[in-house]
């Protein structure tokens, strides 16, 4: 985005960080409730007024305001100037009313950044689907008010069209909608990796939370590649219908003031136009090989569900459990403070731990002749000990080798099957095969096997983005590729089946194998 990677003025903020802070930042506010009232200068007596407004209830005299908006002069963030149209009765009217102050560029800057710092504070993220529905609403109605525009827009500029206005209107609108989404997206993904490392709260409002959240993840995800493809598609119509055009006409839509820089100002609109389209098409229409961010917010969604049922898994299976590790250990300690003895101390930890004689001590060594008789322990060489005898206490374990499963059958059974789907497949594509483009509205009734397979081909090329004008797609064996046209204008098909009909845009279609070669089979 523009500006992304400038730096701020180092005491921009200076305001937030002072012992005044409270007081300077109601000041600052009370600039911009003035502003929104199309006051852009304020006396001492109408800052006190607006400072009222924005909620400020502490006292002030008229030295401590004045000091305070003049360290706001230092900071350059307040501009100060004599009004010379006012008439003063008093010389003390004077003094009061002559001087006043208003917000400079780099004050509204501030105020901005504070303002957006709060709502981002106080804010939680969402993923709004009728977001994503009004996306592509207003991708159609550019696309359609793009196609009414006169074909020539070059020479000077005139006064705006009503077209050209509304242009304007709707891009704005679609970049207000772009900012929502990724605004509410990000805020929600950041809300989510909190609410997966949150441990110190209430097990019952921390499961009840965790479910809703997997209820409103698995809404969202359910229809958001139909909802993706439906923006893409419209995306597509709008590069059809023109974006240059588009964009010179929101831009004199836009119908900003006289400017010195006019030429330069045009050119950051429309270098910042275009990064919008482009922010738009990185999330549902990438160039190239790149995959669409909404697949990486579609994969996401479904990683976060699986983490958050498994944590949810984790506390009812702990909640089942008749203690935790931590009230065992508080139990034995409480144990050993009332022991009357050291002998039950003893017995205590041996019962909790486990930790009774050595059951391998009656092991001896290979040449027992070596070792003198009443030889410590200690002195003596080691014993190996097998691992089976440390966990089980057993020295060794015979039994019987598992039998091998024959499942000689079952390959047999699966592979018949299989040849026999994949025989009905090829015939039902056969079917379907063509020497040439047909239109949809030119197949007769279809059997259900034929109508399934050609249903699965039409769904693969539809959601991809179409490539010169033509959506492609191959089956899910890779052996089979359809190629599809888009009806010029406009026309449908009633597609008769054997389980009912299929209307849908009569699509111009090319059925063929990887040979490049397509069927023959007679009309």
């Amino acid at each position: 985005m523009p500006g992304q990677s400038r730096s701020l003025p180092d005491d921009l903020f200076t305001f937030t960080t002072t012992d005044r802070a409270p007081l300077y930042t109601a000041l600052i506010y009370a600039f911009g409730e003035a502003n929104e009232r199309l006051l852009t200068s304020l006396a001492l007596d109408d800052v006190r007024e607006h400072l009222s407004a924005v909620g400020w209830s502490g006292t002030l005299d008229d030295t401590d305001l004045s000091a305070a908006l003049q360290q706001l002069r230092d900071w350059r963030l307040v501009d100060a100037g004599q009004n010379h149209s006012e008439q003063y009765r008093t010389a003390q009217e004077y003094e009061r009313r002559n001087l006043q102050y208003s917000l400079t560029r780099r004050g509204e800057a501030a105020l901005s950044g504070h303002q957006a710092a709060v709502a981002a504070l106080e804010s939680s993220g969402g993923l709004q689907t009728a977001v994503l529905d009004a996306i592509a609403e207003t991708l159609d109605r550019l696309a359609l008010l793009t196609r009414r525009l006169p074909d020539s827009t070059t020479g000077p500029r005139t006064e705006a069209t009503t077209e050209q206005r509304r242009l304007y209107a709707a891009f704005a609108e679609l970049s207000g909608h772009l900012d929502a989404m990724r605004t509410g997206i990000r805020t929600f993904n950041s809300d989510l990796q909190r609410l997966l490392r949150a441990d110190e709260v209430n097990e019952a409002t921390f499961e009840e939370v965790k479910e809703a959240t997997v209820r409103y993840l698995d809404d969202y995800v359910t229809r958001l590649d139909d909802r993706a493809a439906r923006i893409r598609q419209a995306a597509g119509r709008v590069r059809e219908a023109g974006l240059e055009r588009l964009l010179q006409a929101a831009l004199a839509g836009a119908e900003l003031p006289p400017h010195v820089d006019a030429a330069e100002r045009d050119a950051q609109w429309l270098d910042h136009a275009h990064t919008r389209w482009v922010g738009l098409e990185a999330w549902f229409a990438p160039s190239g090989d790149s995959r669409p961010r909404a697949e990486l917010l579609s994969t996401t969604a479904r990683r976060a569900i699986v983490s958050l049922l498994q944590v949810v898994d984790r506390m009812r299976t702990a909640r089942r459990r008749p203690s935790s590790a931590q009230a065992d250990l508080r139990r034995v300690a409480a144990l050993f403070a009332t022991a009357p003895a050291d002998d039950d101390l003893h017995r205590i930890w041996r019962a909790v731990f486990g930790l009774h004689p050595a059951r391998h001590t009656s092991l001896g060594h290979a040449d027992p002749e070596t070792v003198p008789r009443g030889s410590s322990w200690a002195d003596a060489e080691a014993v190996p000990v097998a691992a089976l005898l440390r966990e089980s206490g057993i020295a060794e374990k015979f039994a019987r080798p598992a039998r091998v499963r024959d499942v000689s059958e079952l390959r047999a059974r699966r592979t018949e099957r299989a040849r026999v789907e994949r025989a009905a497949t090829e015939r039902a594509i056969r079917a379907l095969g063509t020497d040439g483009p047909v239109c949809i509205s030119g197949l007769d009734a279809l059997e259900t096997d034929t109508f399934v397979a050609f249903l699965d081909l039409l769904g693969r090329a539809v959601s991809h983005p179409p490539h010169h004008g033509e959506l492609r797609a191959t089956s899910a064996d890779g052996r089979v590729e359809v190629v599809l046209t888009p009806p010029r204008d406009g026309a449908r098909a009633q597609l008769r089946t054997t389980s009912g009909a299929l209307d849908c845009p009569d699509y111009e279609f090319r059925i063929m194998v990887p040979s490049r070669m397509p069927w023959g089979v007679p009309a």
